[in-house]
């Protein structure tokens, strides 16, 4: 829970949006499970974090803050988080940007989900436009205009041709490790391997629309729109092998993280470059471990550990590492700040 509160208190956009009580005009009361309780639970410990010291005028206050009633919150909206056993923090993550989502929805009725599929008639980007509409119809948020991105999904039958494509929206991208002789690989690796071509035969053929039956396709994910908080999760734990731990090394940027690669084709992207402000670290094996963050101050531009209530300057060649988890990078543009 600490790594990931500090990876959000280090997020400009997200800290801004709260400190200055912006949050509390778009309060929902009717939709949201928490009724606004998350949400404002979370504010007060941003506020305690970025408290200034009374003695001094331009630094902040050096005391530890004790996040228990915000614990208390996030175990109402996700009683999975209950007790104090190891958890995952990309899951923690998700769920705590999904109940502050709740909380100031814009959406105060949801609509019904409608029962009719996109027509196939429509051009890709008309098919975009359309599921990315349908997504705000229902879920609508600050939260939503910051870490939520859209995928592109193209699903092709080997043997007639036939293109299925689907759009889905995504919070964060889990990116497979590849194998490596050497102990370190860069994250580009990583990216191509969810890019790239996958097969699926066998037990995974899937039904081919046109076909209408199961054929051998193949599958390919792009990314149609780029959100202004790209979080990459790396896939340490083996989902086949529960408590196997992969320790290689990934080599990321810090500054200029090019995804211009991964771009869907056919669409005029603006430049997506991202700017890395914020690492979660996960030391120890897959049943019994520890997590730190490392973040860039959004206001210095210093780069600082975070280990439970201790905080140490960090040089920017140190944050880099093997224990490397989860990323947060910021979209390099002025519409990514407040």
């Amino acid at each position: 829970m600490n790594s990931v509160l500090q990876c959000l208190s280090n997020t400009r956009s997200v800290l801004e949006y709260v400190i200055s009580n912006e949050y509390t005009n778009h309060i929902n009361t009717s939709t949201s499970s928490m009724n606004g309780a998350l949400i404002k639970a979370f504010a007060i410990v941003l506020a305690e974090l970025w408290k200034k010291d009374e003695d001094e005028d331009d630094s902040y206050s050096s005391s530890a803050v004790n996040p228990t009633a915000l614990k208390s919150q996030i175990q109402k909206f996700a009683p999975r988080f209950m007790g104090y056993n190891q958890q995952d923090a990309q899951e923690f993550l998700r769920y705590l940007l999904e109940g502050l989502h709740e909380d100031v929805n814009r959406i105060a009725v949801k609509p019904r989900p409608l029962e009719h599929d996109i027509s196939d008639d429509l051009s890709d980007s008309e098919k975009a436009m359309e599921s990315w509409k349908r997504y705000l119809r229902r879920d609508d948020s600050k939260i939503v205009d910051l870490f939520v991105g859209q995928l592109k999904s193209t699903l092709q039958c080997t043997v007639c041709g036939h293109c299925s494509v689907t759009f889905d929206p995504f919070w964060d991208l889990s990116l497979p490790i590849p194998p490596s002789s050497k102990s370190s690989v860069k994250l580009y690796h990583c990216l191509d391997l969810f890019g790239k071509e996958e097969i699926l035969d066998g037990d995974e053929k899937p039904t081919c629309a046109k076909c209408q039956t199961r054929r051998k396709c193949t599958k390919k994910f792009t990314i149609h729109k780029f959100p202004q908080i790209l979080v990459l999760h790396l896939k340490r734990f083996s989902p086949g092998e529960r408590f196997r731990k992969l320790d290689a090394s990934v080599d990321f940027p810090l500054t200029d993280l090019d995804m211009s690669a991964y771009t869907s084709p056919g669409i005029k992207q603006l430049p997506c470059s991202y700017q890395l402000y914020g690492v979660i670290n996960h030391s120890g094996s897959a049943y019994s471990g520890h997590y730190t963050a490392s973040c860039r101050h959004p206001f210095s531009g210093n780069w600082h550990e975070y280990n439970d209530s201790r905080i140490s300057n960090l040089t920017p060649q140190r944050v880099v590492s093997s224990e490397a988890y989860l990323l947060f990078y910021e979209l390099e543009s002025n519409d990514a700040r407040l």
